[in-house]
């Protein structure tokens, strides 16, 4: 009978001090989502699509030493076994796919194998779209 009273004064004393304290007016607390002013139940139009650069045409480069920019989506899988980026820009199918081979400071012998260091490809090559809407405020200054 002792252990259950005093089980019950635990969990009693646990409750007192939840740290949750009663606002003084008594009004709901306001908070903004950074999604804007919709309700879940809204529905809004779909998000333009993104339109790449046609097939085989290079993206300009904003800055010197700047990673090329991909000019397709880019959700190709790069796991630590396999770079499905390999299968289109190796040394030696990227003729035949049209594609733009691996740069040599990413190989490590004459066959074109790939650096540990330029593995996952997406570390430093982003996909680049016209997007119809605007992402991020850019400020970037050529």
């Amino acid at each position: 009978m002792k252990k259950l009273i005093t089980l019950a004064l635990f969990a009693l004393s646990l409750t007192a001090c939840s740290g949750q304290e009663k606002l003084a007016t008594g009004e709901p607390v306001k908070v903004t989502s950074l999604g804007g002013d919709s309700r879940i139940e809204d529905v809004r139009p779909a998000d333009a699509m993104p339109e790449y650069p046609s097939r085989g045409k290079s993206l300009a480069r904003d800055y010197q030493e700047q990673p090329p920019l991909i000019p397709h989506k880019a959700d190709y899988s790069i796991t630590i076994d396999k770079n499905s980026c390999m299968n289109c820009h190796s040394w030696d199918k990227a003729t035949r796919m049209k594609a733009t081979p691996v740069a040599k400071s990413h190989v490590i012998d004459d066959k074109g194998t790939l650096n540990g260091q330029n593995y996952f490809c997406t570390q430093c090559h982003v996909p680049q779209a016209d997007n119809k809407q605007a992402i991020v405020e850019n400020s970037f200054n050529h």
